[in-house]
């Protein structure tokens, strides 16, 4: 029968450690991986959701098309250290609220953006303004 040692558990929680650190880096991607830095958007719609979480929050605008078909496109912002530095917070946006996004383009081509700038009905920026593609 295996007796566990101290020196055998410190192993076993080490060899843990260095296998669960690839899917740490999984939840934190560089902007390049999935967003187009050439492909800058604008979208107006309806707040669907907005998440103020870690490792990104995120965004969902539901955005009426042309022939009045409905489409719900995500977007990634930073994270909410940084939200928090540009003036946002957990109810900078609402549901059911009226705003235009920019955003880089996710290089798949699908409904899905990097945060550039959100401003409300009237125009105003939520938050102090635009991001760039480095900040995380």
């Amino acid at each position: 029968m295996f007796k566990w040692t101290r020196l055998h558990v410190t192993l076993a929680l080490g060899a843990l450690g260095v296998l669960s650190a690839p899917m740490a880096g999984n939840a934190h991607h560089s902007f390049a991986v999935f967003f187009d830095d050439n492909r800058l958007v604008r979208i107006e719609g309806t707040v669907k959701r907005f998440r103020f979480a870690n490792p990104h929050g995120s965004i969902v605008v539901t955005v009426t098309g042309r022939s009045g078909e409905e489409h719900d496109w995500r977007i990634e912002t930073t994270s909410p250290s940084i939200l928090n530095r540009r003036g946002w917070t957990r109810t900078s946006l609402k549901p059911g609220d009226r705003v235009t996004v920019e955003g880089w383009l996710a290089r798949d081509g699908s409904r899905y953006l990097r945060l550039r700038q959100v401003t409300d009905a009237n125009g105003n920026p939520v938050g102090s303004g635009a991001f760039s593609t480095r900040e995380d």
